[in-house]
């Protein structure tokens, strides 16, 4: 049968909905493979089986509509004929004559009344022609572009795939793959004890399952991705167990193992929501919340497509003091994510020394914990200057403190009174590492600190209060806006939003230009 172009229009891909039957191929896919799959290995096959799906429907509407016209054949007035080179338009034989050419012999010349009214002639009984080797074929002549169709369409298609997909009961996810429920193997009670065994003995370092695997017994002759497939899902089921690989690797951890500030989000980071009206940000506010990468910030016009390959963060006492990472928009594209795992288990590595530094990445929460030591080391204070690049090995992550030979400086410090007030004065201080002026505050007792963690002022109160304290060291008066986001964080975790809204509509506070603003008088 000829055949013309086969194409589908673009928003058949951009308003494509996945049925039931495409999850149903998609099921016997898998269990021809016997592999688990990820989304993204299954969308082609998605796209493929509905290009071959409406390539067959169109071939079959094609067929119902009649005879198709080949120059090889013979054909008789009143014949109802469809023609496939002409995109399958239909007409009837209304004369057939004689064809006359010298160097053809014994053909027909047919005269055919078109549907749309015209009438166009047409040769049969004609054996030589290229039209009768023009097959309809699924397989060659393909006019459209799979790898085109996944550029263009393939992030939301994914997306509804992997809705369609997590919606049916007989498909289990681990870390990203797919794979049958019918297929898995038993793994019963027993054996995840001994697997739990094994993890205690790792000391709280995360295995991967091929090493649980080893002490597991399973039946012989099993596929070795069904083994680690199935063992996969059974720890996921169980809550003793938690998987914390990053995106394309699986390791498993006991959850009892695991930091209690990988568990739980520590006292410093912890925010009480403060109610704000972010419209009050002016355009200058809102560039420098961009710049102080704090993880609580949304960074509004960010570019999220942006190619980072490294971030300098200024330390604020919060982080330093829990040994964690602010894992900013811009930040958390350095480090490993994972397909489900909300904590993930990595390494550090020290630019410098090349130290290996076990760390966890906290997704719901926005931070990297395991620095404290690492931190307690260089001697680094709120403002200390740390730059995260990506490394030269894919999942690497460097940590480098820009430090220096230890030198006096003066700086602004705080000093904890007796009756728990704050007070900052200009003091010469041990530096060992590059800061931000503008936020730098040294701690002489962090342990000072503790019990002014400040949680039952209200925060106008306690905004009014830091500034009123950071405005003594300054024979104007004026602090800016940064200053006083770093000063805040001594005693309670607050983004800059918060701050920087509450300075644009409290009447106490002046803004005298640049982000620089003072107290008003009669709020002393």
């Amino acid at each position: 049968m000829t055949t013309g172009a086969f194409t589908l229009p673009d928003e058949y891909w951009s308003s494509i909905q996945v049925t039931p039957q495409d999850v149903e191929n998609l099921h016997t896919f898998l269990f021809e493979r016997e592999t688990p799959l990820t989304t993204r290995d299954l969308i082609s096959e998605f796209v493929e089986a509905r290009i071959r799906f409406e390539r067959q429907a169109a071939e079959n509407k094609h067929k119902s509509a009649g005879k198709s016209y080949l120059p090889r054949e013979q054909y008789a007035v009143g014949e109802d004929l469809v023609f496939p080179a002409l995109e399958w338009k239909r007409g009837r034989v209304a004369e057939v004559r004689p064809g006359a050419n010298p160097s053809v012999s014994g053909f027909d010349v047919l005269t055919v009344e078109m549907e749309d009214g015209g009438r166009r002639m047409f040769a049969a009984r004609l054996d030589s022609h290229l039209l009768n080797d023009a097959q309809l074929s699924a397989s060659e002549g393909s006019e459209i572009d799979l790898a085109s169709i996944l550029q263009e369409h393939g992030s939301h298609m994914m997306e509804k795939l992997e809705a369609a997909l997590g919606a049916d009961e007989g498909l289990v996810q681990i870390a990203g793959r797919w794979f049958p429920r019918a297929l898995l193997i038993d793994i019963n009670e027993g054996q995840l004890n001994l697997a739990e065994a094994v993890l205690d003995m790792s000391g709280g370092e995360p295995l991967p399952t091929a090493a649980l695997l080893k002490d597991i017994e399973l039946p012989e002759g099993v596929n070795p991705k069904l083994a680690e497939f199935s063992l996969n899902q059974a720890l996921q089921d169980d809550d003793r167990f938690d998987e914390v690989g990053p995106a394309g690797q699986v390791l498993w951890c006991l959850r009892r193992l695991e930091p209690d500030y990988v568990r739980e989000v520590p006292p410093p980071l912890q925010y009480i929501e403060v109610s704000h009206d972010r419209s009050q940000l002016t355009p200058e506010m809102k560039a420098l919340e961009s710049q102080l990468d704090d993880e609580l910030s949304s960074f509004e016009g960010l570019d999220v497509r942006e190619n980072i390959s490294s971030v300098t963060i200024t330390l604020i006492y919060p982080h330093l003091r829990a040994g964690t990472l602010p894992m900013s928009v811009r930040a958390r594209k350095l480090f490993p994510t994972a397909y489900e795992s909300p904590r993930v288990r990595f390494t550090l590595v020290d630019g410098k020394t090349g130290q290996n530094i076990p760390a966890w990445v906290v997704r719901e929460h926005g931070y990297v914990y395991g620095l404290r030591e690492w931190y307690k080391a260089h001697q680094l204070i709120p403002g200390s200057l740390v730059e995260v690049r990506k490394g030269e090995n894919p999942g690497e992550v460097i940590v480098e403190a820009r430090t220096q030979r230890s030198s006096k400086d003066w700086v602004r410090t705080v000093i904890v009174g007796a009756d728990g007030g704050l007070v900052f004065a200009m003091l010469k201080q041990p530096i060992t590492a590059e800061f931000n002026d503008r936020m730098v505050v040294h701690v002489p007792d962090f342990k000072a600190l503790d019990p002014v963690w400040e949680k039952k002022r209200s925060f106008d109160d306690l905004l009014l209060m830091v500034m009123r304290e950071l405005s003594k060291s300054n024979p104007q008066g004026h602090v800016h806006a940064q200053e006083l986001y770093a000063a805040v964080n001594l005693v309670r975790r607050v983004p800059p939003a918060p701050i920087f809204a509450t300075l644009a509509v409290n009447p106490a506070f002046k803004h005298v230009g640049d982000l620089h603003f003072r107290l008003e008088e009669d709020s002393e």
